[in-house]
């Protein structure tokens, strides 16, 4: 008789705090339970403290936080690893920390939109992550594809009260089509919402379509984009290349920053 095999695991890590933000953390993980394939598990990690002064530096300590887990997750026996934080600060360093799959929500996102219309445009959760974005996209080198990137102007308190109060949810997505409106004016195919948090709040919409562009789930997308990963590493052997960009740092050098990093 055949064994059966094991579930796979994937550690989704959310910025948001694990407590603070529980009824968030809540609809994520059962819109993971409902999004993943048969036999695998997703679940979803939070940070503490979590994400929450929209700053460079917040997401570089994020980015810390997130190395740290990574290599937890991997040692836990987990067989994939999802940044779910559109920013993906850390992206670099975790692929090149690991070798399990790693996927980055912003990347992924950005991979499939470019397969589903010509021009992007991304609309993100607060104005001072344009220009983080805006490095994002050059970064992958998505820059040409790109039509723009705005922001909705919602507190994120506003944002949290959207998912269980209708009249919330209106004015959020009311202030989103605004902001995507001049995006399709201007060329745009596909819509990003920049961030875990907006990918799911619009979740409810299948499709979301605004003036003839299609606003893609993110979340969706990378929760496929990892189990692909591992089927591709299946039939493959392969993960990920280690010339260059995302070389495989050494246990020593592992082992020297989970001495030096804070708990």
């Amino acid at each position: 008789m055949t064994e059966p095999s094991r579930a796979v695991r994937i550690w989704y890590q959310s910025f948001v705090h694990p407590t603070e933000q529980a009824p968030y953390i809540e609809r994520l993980q059962a819109f993971l339970d409902e999004a993943a394939s048969a036999g695998v598990h997703v679940e979803v990690h939070g940070l503490d403290p979590p994400d929450r002064h929209f700053h460079a530096l917040t997401e570089f300590r994020c980015a810390a936080q997130t190395i740290r887990n990574a290599l937890e997750a991997e040692r836990a026996g987990y067989d994939a690893f999802v940044i779910g934080h559109f920013q993906e600060p850390g992206l670099l360093e975790v692929r090149g920390a690991i070798d399990i799959p790693v996927i980055g929500l912003g990347e992924a996102s950005l991979l499939a939109a470019l397969s589903m219309g010509g021009r992007l445009g991304l609309v993100t959760i607060d104005p001072c992550f344009i220009d983080w974005h805006e490095r994002q996209v050059r970064a992958h080198c998505f820059d040409r594809r790109v039509a723009g990137i705005r922001a909705v102007h919602m507190d994120l308190p506003s944002f949290m009260r959207a998912f269980t109060d209708e009249d919330t949810y209106v004015r959020v997505r009311a202030d989103f089509i605004e902001q995507v409106r001049p995006l399709v004016a201007a060329g745009a195919e596909v819509i990003l919402p920049a961030g875990g948090l907006p990918m799911l709040l619009f979740a409810r919409e299948r499709p979301f379509i605004i003036d003839g562009a299609l606003v893609l789930n993110g979340v969706a997308v990378a929760v496929k984009a990892a189990e692909m990963a591992l089927a591709l590493r299946d039939l493959t052997g392969s993960v990920v290349s280690r010339r260059g960009t995302y070389a495989k740092a050494s246990e020593a050098c592992i082992e020297e920053y989970l001495r030096a990093s804070v708990p």
